[in-house]
């Protein structure tokens, strides 16, 4: 799965066409790890490593709502 830096606005889950952008706030966390669910209910984990100010984020392509 490829993973790119993403943007911290807007929060949340956002489609773009091409792939979802994720963006999270956390005054408090040290580290942010996106937990994603397929439709079998298989669990796939990918750390947000980028960070701006309290917002974590991270851009999926191909991830789609």
């Amino acid at each position: 799965m490829q993973i790119w830096p993403g943007q911290p606005y807007p929060l949340g889950a956002t489609f773009d066409g091409v792939g979802t952008n994720f963006s999270i706030f956390s005054e408090a966390a040290a580290r942010v790890e996106l937990c994603l669910f397929d439709d079998a209910g298989v669990e796939t984990r990918v750390e947000m490593p980028e960070a701006t100010a309290l917002w974590w984020h991270v851009d999926l392509p191909g991830i789609r709502p």
